[in-house]
């Protein structure tokens, strides 16, 4: 990294870093320029020296996205939703701007336009990645940037908890919407989020190899929290995979089905159905609400929902207050 020339009587010391202005300073005693070149050496370990504007200026946001899209999304277990999310971002008029000419403030009113339509922990997810981004170009790319212009900007806080369930009366129309479906299986795809509390992702990844009917057990090989588990099937949902195995002929996967396509068939199913403000995670605090006033403890519950802390399977559990009264009598 530096280099000690001996001219004219004196010793220059030049300090360089991939993609930054290299420092050069002159001295007349040896064991200074070396003292000097070891103090630099260490200082650019720790922040870096001052940023090439050339390197910068040639490199805009949506090619470091674009290289981050390509190369380590795909290794994500989230990769099919991040590479929509960042390609969302490569449309900002900002990911044109050029890394010369990006700060915290631009992503700072990013945040504050996007928490006008979406709600935060949406906003908290996209300023993640871009902090994940960012830090993956400056350590493991030799982008020259001085530091990571997402960690000065404040994140959206305070958590979306929502207490929705499928009221009475609503099921039926969902069922039928979602037998009106042109994309197969979104009437199953539903029955089972209700019957077994999966995640969207978990239905959507599972393979009939990770199923026994015989024994009615599902086992989701890799969770969020990146342990397993595995579910006990009730009766309608052994019934409901019996009948999706008939015609699923050699296929690994139970669903055919893309996270995009179910967004737009559930939208579709929620506009026929006339539905109000349903979502589909929304089937989860309905499943795990239901699990407890069938009389499962919260270790029971918890073996189910993949939940580790107690405190978390709360806000999922919102039992009805005619089923606490029928419990009080």
């Amino acid at each position: 990294m530096a280099t000690i020339r001996k001219r004219n009587g004196k010793y220059q010391v030049q300090v360089r870093v991939q993609g930054c202005n290299p420092i050069s300073k002159t001295f007349t005693r040896l064991d200074d320029a070396k003292t000097w070149a070891r103090l630099t050496e260490i200082e650019a370990e720790q922040i870096g020296l001052p940023a090439d504007p050339r390197v910068l200026a040639r490199t805009t946001v949506g090619q470091l996205l674009e290289r981050y899209r390509d190369e380590v999304v795909p290794k994500k277990r989230g990769s099919e939703y991040e590479t929509i999310m960042v390609n969302a971002m490569l449309r900002q008029p900002w990911s044109k701007r050029s890394l010369a000419h990006i700060d915290g403030a631009t992503f700072a009113e990013h945040r504050d336009i996007r928490l006008r339509t979406v709600l935060p922990c949406t906003v908290k997810r996209e300023l993640a990645m871009l902090q994940h981004a960012f830090d993956i170009a400056m350590k493991e790319w030799s982008i020259p940037l001085r530091s990571n212009p997402i960690k000065s900007v404040s994140k959206p806080g305070g958590a979306n908890k929502r207490d929705r369930r499928v009221r009475k009366g609503e099921l039926i129309p969902l069922f039928r919407a979602a037998k009106q479906c042109k994309r197969d299986g979104m009437r199953a795809l539903i029955l089972l989020a209700i019957e077994t509390g999966m995640r969207q992702g978990e239905l959507l990844a599972a393979k009939w190899s990770h199923i026994d009917l015989a024994a009615r057990r599902w086992l989701i090989p890799v969770t969020k929290n990146g342990e397993s588990r595995t579910i006990p099937l009730t009766r309608r949902c052994v019934r409901t995979l019996r009948i999706l195995k008939k015609s699923a002929g050699t296929a690994d996967r139970i669903f055919d089905l893309t996270r995009e396509a179910v967004k737009c068939s559930w939208r579709r199913v929620i506009e026929r159905s006339q539905i109000e403000d349903l979502n589909f995670h929304d089937l989860r605090h309905e499943a795990i609400s239901r699990f407890f006033e069938r009389g499962l403890s919260i270790p029971e519950v918890s073996l189910i929902s993949g939940h580790k802390d107690p405190r978390m399977l709360f806000r999922y559990t919102h039992m009805t207050a005619a089923h606490v009264l029928a419990k009080l009598g």
